[in-house]
């Protein structure tokens, strides 16, 4: 019975994750009821069930038959699956609380950073005081929650100073002090060796394919929310395994 109730408190925030991804790229305001952003006509509820309204239309607007897109069913689908692993790894308590408001700022910096590139300020931000509560609610010393902070931060506020933006946004800066809070200085390293190897790798791919070229932006914010939650649910496991390889 909680595992239903996990999944569909996953499905239910995905959809308002997308609600806000769309609504602050357009400036509207959160509230309201929802509204085919091509012709404007209200969606019914029947319309905006989680996943199923999004197969059984096909990705269409019942109204228009504008195609909307897959990302509404991916982002709810995918947010059920990571509060299920959440719940898998720490039950319900409130380390499992405080970690699916993080995973919910973590999906908006994603999608939001993949589309745009761009990390808006009012979603790492707010993210960072969660993730401070987070730690306290673990006891963490508060000494290794400002070191890992500085860590992650002062990695890309140097790399911004000397490329003078060119090589990342101050986005990322804020990305890298949220990661730092989050993970602690260890799993901080093994997200950023995950996202810059990952990183590395689909650039190739990419340029390999003609659809990037050397001097083309790519949305690392993307990479390093999705390393965040390796190292978070995995980083441990694969820091030994990456340790016990250098032993042989």
């Amino acid at each position: 019975m909680e595992i239903v109730l996990v999944i569909l408190i996953g499905l239910a925030v995905g959809s308002f994750l997308n609600v806000v991804i769309y609504r602050t790229r357009s400036q509207k305001k959160i509230t309201g009821r929802s509204e085919c952003r091509f012709c404007g006509k209200l969606v019914r509820w029947s319309d905006n069930i989680p996943v199923i309204s999004s197969l059984l239309l096909r990705a269409r607007c019942r109204n228009c038959q504008k195609f909307f897109g897959w990302q509404y069913a991916l982002v709810e689908l995918g947010t059920a699956l990571i509060f299920l692993e959440l719940y898998f790894k720490f039950g319900l308590n409130s380390t499992f609380g405080f970690l699916t408001v993080l995973s919910s700022f973590l999906i908006l910096i994603f999608v939001y950073d993949f589309r745009w590139s761009l990390i808006p300020d009012h979603f790492s931000l707010p993210a960072v005081i969660v993730a401070i509560g987070y730690q306290f609610s673990l006891k963490t010393d508060f000494q290794d929650v400002l070191v890992a902070a500085l860590i992650g931060g002062g990695f890309f506020a140097v790399q911004y100073a000397l490329s003078r933006g060119r090589w990342i946004g101050s986005g990322d800066i804020r990305l890298g002090l949220l990661m730092g809070i989050i993970l602690g200085w260890q799993m901080l390293l093994v997200a950023l060796f995950i996202a810059y190897l990952a990183g590395a790798l689909i650039g190739l791919i990419m340029m390999a394919a003609k659809r990037k070229k050397l001097k083309s932006e790519i949305p690392f914010g993307t990479f390093l929310t999705a390393a965040t939650f390796v190292s978070l649910l995995w980083g441990q496991g694969i820091l030994d395994w990456y340790l016990n390889f250098l032993n042989f």
